[in-house]
């Protein structure tokens, strides 16, 4: 694919050209490929056949998550993340080492490597919040907690510019990615004032059900406020919030 350079960005396909919009600005590529009759038919490209249909499973999978904690994904803002999430999800699906190829998915395969995940790559949990934390998931009750000890948010916070306060927040979820159900609930702070003064001893709890045998992620965040007039606005888009998968737990 090629950059478009011009006054006038262009649209549509010219000849053997299609000219088009994406994340990265306006790109152009030459048309061609493989007749889709052909990849689904001819036995050259069964490969090709499995491949595709382990990477619909993994973006399938990818949704049924973001779906699960879609509430706190709206105070993020991340245009690139659908893709980089399909991504992680391609490579737990591979660790599946028990389904013939072509039939892999991520339940068989390797969840924990989702742990870690950033839903917003330009805004890390880790490089936003300095406090110490613990995140602990009790499967037996089904209790999700997140323990911050007090802290002073001038010290341990990187606030953006305008900002005035702060939200630490966290959130639980058990996932069904065969029936593509989930249940979660969310837990957080009220909007704390980024200064010199320190905080009191932050406990989050979120809930799922007890002895549940499907896979529990917990999710931490931080979103930023300005504060005007008494009312608290949303910083920027929310360009500026960070929310990371910090524990996955599967039995």
């Amino acid at each position: 694919m090629a950059k478009q350079k011009g006054i006038i960005p262009l649209k549509g396909t010219i000849g053997n050209i299609t000219f088009y919009k994406s994340a990265d600005g306006y790109l152009a590529r030459e048309k061609g490929g493989v007749d889709g009759n052909r990849i689904a038919n001819d036995p050259a490209f069964q490969r090709t056949r499995e491949n595709g249909a382990e990477f619909g499973r993994a973006g399938v999978a990818g949704k049924i998550l973001r779906t699960a904690i879609r509430t706190l994904l709206q105070a993020t803002s991340d245009a690139k993340m659908v893709g980089r999430l399909t991504r992680e999800m391609v490579k737990v699906l591979q660790a599946d080492t028990v389904s013939p190829r072509g039939f892999r998915n991520v339940v068989s395969g390797e969840l924990e490597m989702l742990e870690g995940f950033e839903f917003n790559i330009n805004s890390k949990l880790g490089t936003t919040l300095f406090a110490p934390f613990t995140a602990t998931v009790n499967r037996v009750t089904g209790e999700l907690t997140v323990n911050i000890a007090s802290f002073i948010p001038s010290n341990m916070v990187a606030a953006p510019a305008g900002s005035t306060h702060f939200k630490i927040i966290s959130g639980g979820a058990e996932v069904n990615f065969e029936s593509e159900e989930s249940v979660s609930t969310i837990s957080n702070t009220a909007e704390l004032p980024l200064t010199n003064a320190p905080t009191a001893v932050i406990n989050l709890t979120s809930e799922v059900t007890a002895n549940t045998g499907l896979p529990i992620f917990l999710v931490v965040g931080i979103e930023f406020y300005q504060e005007v007039n008494g009312t608290m606005y949303s910083l920027k888009n929310n360009a500026f919030n960070a929310l990371s998968l910090v524990r996955v737990s599967l039995d």
